[in-house]
């Protein structure tokens, strides 16, 4: 994973990274000390530092921007419903996002995120977009969906929430087969009994093809919103948003718009020309107005 893209990483795993950085420590210590000496005994001082536990070379996030996530899968809604995944893709932007709910602490972190950040934009569950949560742990239950769908739909306090935004679980064929579709890699530790995944959310068109992804933990406004106008196609947002995706651009790297100089400076010219044209005609009826015989 990039810079500034969580990673949920069971308790035994962080206990191992405190005792891989204090021998790291240790280690840089004696090279200070020693120079000469640890210079003939370590032929790579790094080996061994900073490992990445095994099970977490298989979590990350692998972008698969406009592939279209299969639309047939069956989970299970919040309220203990079978439902197929393409009941909620109805023409609007659905916001994905993959967690589980008994996750001590970075799952509730996205989705507290998540809710910040729509409370914050003029678009409206339900109305404007849906958001589909999907557990990733095969043993968790509709009650358990339920609770979470009460929790945070009232937390969003718009009348939209409870119909716009579902929590789902559903069967491990099912799970992989929709975390593959949007390159979502993940892995169970048997020992705590915890998924090691990512942090991220996904933008998805109302025809279910990925269209944006959002790394970390916080959603910046500007970001969703415009990511939820680029999904619906224009078909929602205001004519200022239309200006502001002329001039920012995302970048798949870091998950952000950014802001296009060369578009600034285009629309700078243009107005330029635009400003002066108008002086230009304003001047030129003032002539034409003042010509000798005429009243001014």
């Amino acid at each position: 994973m990039e810079a500034g893209k969580g990673i949920a990483i069971p308790v035994k795993f962080r206990a191992n990274s405190m005792r891989t950085w204090l021998m790291g420590a240790a280690l840089a210590s004696a090279l200070l000390a020693h120079p000469s000496t640890a210079s003939a005994q370590f032929t790579d001082p790094t080996q061994g530092i900073g490992v990445r536990p095994e099970l977490l070379k298989d979590v990350g996030i692998d972008q698969k921007l406009n592939n279209t996530i299969p639309l047939g899968l069956t989970f299970r809604d919040e309220h203990g419903r079978t439902v197929e995944l393409g009941q909620y893709f109805t023409g609007k932007p659905v916001i994905l996002t993959l967690v589980y709910y008994n996750c001590p602490m970075l799952c509730t972190q996205v989705l507290n995120a998540l809710d910040r950040s729509m409370q914050l934009i003029p678009m409206e569950i339900g109305k404007d977009f849906n958001v589909l949560t999907v557990s990733i742990d095969p043993t968790e239950t509709p009650r358990l969906a339920e609770a979470k769908w009460a929790l945070y739909t009232g937390m969003y306090r718009r009348p939209g929430g409870p119909q716009g935004w579902h929590f789902l679980t559903g069967d491990e064929p099912q799970i992989k087969q929709l975390a593959d579709a949007v390159g979502f890699r993940y892995a169970y530790d048997p020992d705590s009994k915890q998924y090691a995944h990512a942090s991220a959310i996904m933008l998805l068109t109302g025809e279910g093809k990925i269209s944006r992804y959002f790394w970390g933990v916080t959603y910046p406004e500007r970001d969703l919103r415009l990511g939820l106008v680029e999904a619906s196609e224009g078909k929602i947002g205001s004519p200022v948003d239309q200006v502001l995706l002329f001039c920012y651009h995302y970048d798949p790297h870091t998950g952000k718009y950014g802001l296009l100089v060369s578009r600034m400076i285009q629309l700078g010219g243009l107005l330029t020309v635009l400003i002066g044209g108008l002086f230009l005609i304003l001047l030129f009826r003032g002539e034409h107005y003042a010509l000798p015989g005429r009243r001014v």
